[in-house]
């Protein structure tokens, strides 16, 4: 038997133009059935137009989008397998719980046997028994979110998409609902589509991530692929803290490369970087990829693990600027050269963020698959 999850939303070269303005540009995606799916990018690269284009509150300019195989081709809104929570909730501020869950069946003409049924059903997958008859009102940003949630829940619907889920909710809560969307996608086993610009969110959450940028798919994968392997410039800044350097591609051989970067010194990778040489190229490197250590440590660094040639992988500097953030402190280093580079140190202890301090000298190694060569 094939166990391979099937499309339940295929987009082909869809297009929407606002006048001239392309808001989505010939995108061409599927999403599995059963998924956690992700569209992350900035305001205004077209994320929201495409989820509302799957949802049929837009149409396309051009190309076609199918749900569960059927092209949704002059399908309204109200009749496609799909339902809608939106950034505001759009929760009926004059209903109780319970009326605001089971209007849609009310509406859709379910008896009141099995509408009280569904609606138990519904609000117990968000952890909202027995608040039935309580008022929006009475009810914090969070526990009226999963009202909402229970209120598209309750219809079945086949994809359930949502538009910044989280954005009105404070930062703590927003984390704690994070865990409970993911929770809940994997008990209902539908297909959610989420829209955020919250990169933390979405590698929290998704099983897949389509990276949206100026109405084109700049990237789709896994969390992890994005963070460790993102696939140009754009991506790497956007997801995530990043260092970046501009340089040349020196060597490019299947088991390992190296750049000249100017601003940063010789740079060796462990593995090939499939580049012309001599190639303008970028060198990123996540902040927590690199150790700090005073000067003089080199030797005792290199043996606890770095595996770069001598001369390589390594930078002097002087700290400009600590944040300490409790689990981790971030480092403003002004290098040798001139540049700036960001190295995040975790707090193993109370007393590590004490080590250094604002103008101390410092040196840097990183380990040569740290680095990743972006050729755009």
């Amino acid at each position: 038997m094939n166990d391979t999850p099937s499309p339940i939303i295929q987009i082909r070269n869809v297009t929407k133009r606002f006048g001239k303005v392309a808001a989505v540009d010939n995108v061409s995606l599927d999403i599995m059935a059963g998924e956690f799916f992700v569209l992350l990018g900035p305001s205004g690269c077209g994320k929201t137009t495409l989820l509302r284009m799957i949802a049929g509150f837009e149409l396309p300019t051009e190309g076609q989008i199918l749900i569960d195989g059927q092209d949704m081709a002059g399908i309204p809104p109200n009749k496609r397998p799909v339902n809608m929570v939106f950034q505001s909730y759009a929760v009926f501020p004059h209903m109780s719980v319970t009326d605001n869950v089971g209007y849609g069946l009310k509406i859709a003409g379910v008896g009141k046997t099995e509408r009280e049924q569904r609606v138990a059903e519904a609000l117990e997958l968000v952890k909202l028994g027995g608040f039935g008859e309580r008022m929006p009102d009475q009810m914090s940003g969070g526990q009226r979110q999963r009202v909402a949630l229970a209120r598209s829940l309750v219809m079945r619907p086949k994809v359930l998409l949502l538009d910044e889920p989280l954005s009105a909710l404070d930062a703590k809560l927003r984390a704690q609902m994070q865990f409970e969307l993911s929770d809940l996608q994997d008990q209902v086993g539908i297909t959610f589509v989420t829209v955020t610009h919250d990169q933390d969110e979405a590698l929290s959450m998704a099983g897949r991530i389509a990276v949206i940028n100026k109405g084109e798919v700049a990237q789709l994968a896994s969390p992890s692929d994005l963070y460790e392997y993102p696939a140009n410039r754009f991506v790497a800044d956007f997801v995530g803290s990043v260092n970046l350097f501009e340089g040349k591609l020196t060597l490019d051989e299947p088991d390992r490369a190296a750049v000249d970067c100017p601003g940063l010194g010789k740079i060796y990778l462990n593995h090939g970087v499939t580049g012309p040489h001599g190639a303008d190229v970028w060198v990123a490197i996540r902040p927590e990829k690199i150790y700090l250590h005073v000067p003089g440590e080199g030797k005792a660094v290199r043996a606890a693990g770095m595996d770069a040639p001598e001369g390589h992988n390594f930078a002097r500097g002087t700290i400009k600027g600590m944040s300490y953030l409790g689990d981790v402190t971030l480092f403003e280093i002004k290098l040798d050269s001139g540049e700036m580079i960001r190295v995040s140190r975790p707090n193993m202890s109370r007393h590590d963020q004490e080590d250094f301090t604002w103008d101390d000298k410092v040196s840097m190694h990183w380990r040569s698959d740290s680095p990743v060569v972006l050729l755009s």
